[in-house]
Order: structure tokens, then sequence, then C-alpha cells
């Protein structure tokens, strides 16, 4: 057990599911300084993701990370560097308590084990693909006026080899999918960048419009539609 991340084993594929954002989680000795009821908002969490990912861990027998904290503990997808890693607002929300909270000791806490059990995992598969799993808003509160218009965004930085595969498949089976807008792979990709395309890893990443993966019936649906896309991908590139 660790409070920075879940490990899902569902088989002995060569498949890894990272989920950045899967939890809500916020561990008692921190104090956010926000509203509780914010902790089920897009601010704090990626909705849909973990039910997604556990399923289709089961359904492809593959391993699935699921980032442990929430985002605004700290933010996993984020190089080391990168002033978002502990955010201070978040969409129109100041998170107060982050102010004077200390970066260094979530980075140990929560930051270093979830990336570095990633790595461990990878390490230890032959010929690893990963799935980057992430859920978006269909509009940001301080942005009203931008809408995301797919039902399934890619996320890519510059190897797209799998977004070519999957984006036909899945307009095939009647979602909207393109790029992702209005950031894109190349500006928010850093767990991939660090972990697949810095190691010539083959993976395909993917964002889910919340209101289509907020219930059971949603994230079952998306599953199955998503599983031999991932099969197909990795088979093309693995």
């Amino acid at each position: 057990m660790s409070e920075a991340f879940t490990l899902i084993e569902a088989g002995g594929l060569d498949l890894l599911i990272v989920a950045d954002h899967a939890s809500a989680h916020v561990p008692e000795d921190i104090d956010l300084g926000i509203d509780p009821a914010l902790l089920g908002n897009h601010i704090a969490i990626d909705i849909g993701v973990a039910e997604v990912s556990r399923l289709l861990a089961a359904q492809l027998g593959g391993t699935a990370i699921l980032g442990g904290v929430s985002r605004l503990v700290i933010d996993l997808n984020r190089e080391e560097d990168a002033p978002g890693l502990l955010p201070v607002m978040s969409d129109g929300h100041a998170i107060s308590g982050n102010r004077d909270a200390d970066l260094s000791d979530r980075m140990r806490r929560f930051y270093h084990p979830y990336h570095q059990a990633v790595e461990r995992r990878l390490a230890i598969m032959a010929s690893p693909f990963i799935l980057s799993v992430h859920s978006f808003t269909p509009r940001l509160a301080s942005d009203p006026d931008q809408r995301r218009p797919w039902e399934i965004g890619i996320l890519y930085g510059e190897d797209d080899r799998a977004a070519r595969i999957a984006i036909p498949l899945l307009e095939g089976v009647g979602l909207i999918v393109g790029d992702q807008q209005p950031y894109s792979g190349k500006m928010l990709n850093a767990t991939m960048n660090r972990h697949a395309e810095a190691n010539g890893i083959p993976y395909l990443g993917i964002e889910m419009r919340q209101d289509l993966v907020g219930d059971a019936a949603g994230q079952r649906h998306f599953a199955d539609l998503l599983g031999p896309v991932v099969l197909a991908c990795r088979s093309a590139l693995t």
C-alpha cells in the first residue's frame, strides 16, 4: 500500500495504464484551504478516470497505476520544476493552503514514489505499451466561451504513432474525436514525455469528456469502446 498511488495487477499483458489524476484524496494532515465540495470538481480530480482504468485493466489483463492524491495536493502530470506543480489557483479558485506548503515534502511523499512506481513496472515489461488516461470538463469556468468539441481528445507530444491509429478507430465507433483543445499533449504531457517518449515506449494518451464518464454506465461504455482500440495500437507498435 502507498499513499502516493494505487497499483492494480489484472494480468500479464505488457500494458501499463497510467492515471495521474485519478483521485480526489487529500491526506488529513494537509489543509488546502478550500471548500470541501470542490474535491468533487474537475479542478481536484479527473472524473471517471479511476473507474475506466480499472475496467480496462480487468478487460485487457494489464496493470494500472492510479495517482493516489488530488491534483490540488500535487500535480503528478508536471515536470519537477513546473510552476503548476503545487497549484495556488485552479479555474478561478484560490488554493490558499498551498501558498506556504512545503513543496519538497509533497514531492518526497507523493510525486517521486508515483513516478518511481511507473518506472519499476515498465522495467519488468519486455515490450511495454502505455495507455495514459485523463478526463476533461466540456468548458472551463474561467473561460466559458472556450468549448471542447470532442467526446475523446487525443494527447501526444512528438510521438503520434498511436494517436494516428486510434483516431480513425474511435471515429469508426461513432465518437467525436480529435487532437485535444485548447491545450494539446505538446503542452501538457509531462508523465508521457518522461516515461514513454524519453524511452522510446509507444503510448496512447486519451482524455474523455467528464459528463460522459460520470456514472457506471458511461464508464463501462467507454471502457468497452477503448479496449479494442488500445489492443490495436499495442499490436501495431510493440
